[in-house]
């Protein structure tokens, strides 16, 4: 196994999720936070994986698109104890097609005690470099 691969397995993983009309924003965030996203592995739906991994040039592991399952993959890592945190910027003024598994991505997120940001303020507390401390001790 190569060195970056077994300092990726002990970094603590961040999901990287945004509806359509907050893609813009996430990808924002993460390019003015690049430094401090750099001590994270990094996980994402879709599209916005590659959003994030293009602005920012860090590797985003991508998912499926969320309408697609990408939300219950991740929902699936957060269950088996892989994800550390969920940044999910939602649109809460528009409806979306694939809204049971969102809610079973932030359900499965408060069963297993993982904090999950929906807005850009408890994404700035999730991404301190405390929060990520605690996450690798």
């Amino acid at each position: 196994m190569s060195t970056s691969s077994q300092e990726d397995r002990n970094r603590p993983v961040l999901a990287l999720v945004a509806h359509d009309e907050k893609k813009d924003t996430l990808t924002n965030f993460c390019v003015e936070h690049r430094q401090v996203l750099e001590h994270w592995e990094l996980v994402g739906t879709g599209s916005t994986a590659k959003r994030i991994s293009d602005a920012t040039k860090l590797p985003v592991h991508a998912y499926l698109s969320g309408p697609e399952g990408g939300d219950a993959q991740i929902a699936a890592r957060v269950a088996l104890g892989e994800v550390g945190a969920v940044i999910f910027l939602l649109d809460p003024l528009s409806a979306h097609p694939h809204d049971p598994d969102i809610q079973t991505l932030q359900r499965v997120c408060n069963v297993h005690n993982v904090p999950i940001a929906t807005n850009l303020a408890a994404a700035e507390l999730i991404i301190q470099p405390k929060t990520i401390n605690e996450q690798v001790e």
